[in-house]
Parts: structure tokens; C-alpha cells; sequence
């Protein structure tokens, strides 16, 4: 249990709160500790250092870090006291991050049957010289790729849902699927429905 928790993402805000990433819940106290980060209280916007962090008491269903003589509550977000920048990584190139890209949706049909049923298929056919890239790659289902086999959207008759890219870089790429409650404070409505979109 207590590794599930440190594991458990935490957002990173820059030092004019604009979030720049996703730490877990680990990361995130060393951070406190180490005095490069505050912990941010979602509910009034205070800010903590370790000291203070460590001495409050975890609310009735609230995760904690058990050590030997306290239970130190888990951040759920925390602001960098010095950076105040934005990060200008791109989105590394993986399955895990296709699957986000393109949102578990077949983008030749539409449906979104699971990603067991969905399978990453190339544009331009790797048989007609076409390479493993943001640009060339996108989500099919099973069907659908049976179906299109060795050929080219135009040459199969399938038209793309909309034509594959590399999206921009964001925070929430760094997550699995875990969206916290308190983020929607620092992260707009906008943002969480349009958060994997190129």
C-alpha cells in the first residue's frame, strides 16, 4: 500500500503556478525536504514547508506516508519555489503516449472498443517505406486494420479521422490515466478535455 501511495502523481507547479509537470508522490516530498518546492494546500492555497507539511495531521480518508514516529500526508500539489519557466520537452515517441495521443480511438472508425482491441497501425505501410513516427502512426482497431492490411488510407478508401501529428508537450502526459480532483483548481476544464490533443 505505502508504495502505491509514493507512486501516486503530484502536480508540479512553477513558481507562478502554471503547472509544468507531474512528480510522484516520492519525488515530490524530497522536493519539499530539499526546499526547492512547497506544498500547496488545495483547499486554501497555503503554502507549506517541510516542517509545517510534516506536523498536520492526514484528514479522515486521506493517504498518507506512514513512517516510524508520524504519517505525513501525501501532496497533491506542490509549486517550485525558483523555476518559473516553461518546459520546452517534446512528447517522447511511445505506444503508451499513441494510446494518449489518439484518446483508445480506432482513428480510421471511431470506436473505442479498449486497448486490447486497438493496435497501432502505419499510415504509409512500412512495406511501402513508411517509418515509425508521430506523423505516420495512429490507432486502429482490429477490424480496421484487417481491413486496410498493406495499403494507404487513399488506397484502402479509409479516410483518417484527422491526420496524425506530434502533440504538444503538457503536464498530464506524464500521468496514467490518474486525474486528482484538486488539479481541476490549477488545471482548466478546457485543458482536461483537450489535454492529449496535438
Amino acid at each position: 500500500m505505502s508504495s502505491m501511495v509514493l507512486e501516486r502523481p503530484t502536480l508540479v507547479l512553477n513558481r507562478n503556478w502554471q503547472p509544468v509537470g507531474v512528480a510522484s508522490v516520492a519525488r515530490s516530498l524530497v522536493m519539499v525536504w530539499n526546499e526547492t518546492a512547497r506544498v500547496v494546500d488545495p483547499e486554501d492555497y497555503q503554502l507549506y514547508g517541510w516542517l509545517d507539511w510534516s506536523k498536520l495531521a492526514p484528514r479522515d480518508g486521506e493517504l498518507f506516508v506512514s513512517t516510524v514516529r508520524s504519517r505525513i500526508r501525501c501532496p497533491e500539489v506542490v509549486a517550485l519555489v525558483r523555476y518559473s519557466g516553461m518546459p520546452t520537452s517534446a512528447v517522447t515517441f511511445s505506444r503508451r503516449n499513441i494510446y494518449k495521443r489518439d484518446r483508445y480511438t480506432c482513428q480510421y472508425c471511431g470506436v473505442q472498443p479498449g486497448s486490447e482491441e486497438l493496435t497501432i497501425d502505419h499510415v504509409m505501410p512500412r512495406s511501402q517505406g513508411g517509418m515509425s513516427t508521430w506523423e505516420n502512426c495512429v490507432l486502429a482497431c482490429v477490424s480496421c486494420n484487417k481491413r486496410k492490411a498493406d495499403r494507404t488510407p487513399e488506397q484502402a478508401k479509409m479516410p483518417l479521422k484527422k491526420h496524425p501529428c506530434r502533440p504538444d508537450w503538457k503536464p498530464l502526459y506524464a500521468t496514467q490515466h490518474t486525474r486528482i480532483d484538486s488539479w481541476s483548481k490549477f488545471i482548466s476544464e478546457a485543458y482536461w478535455n483537450v489535454e492529449l490533443d496535438p
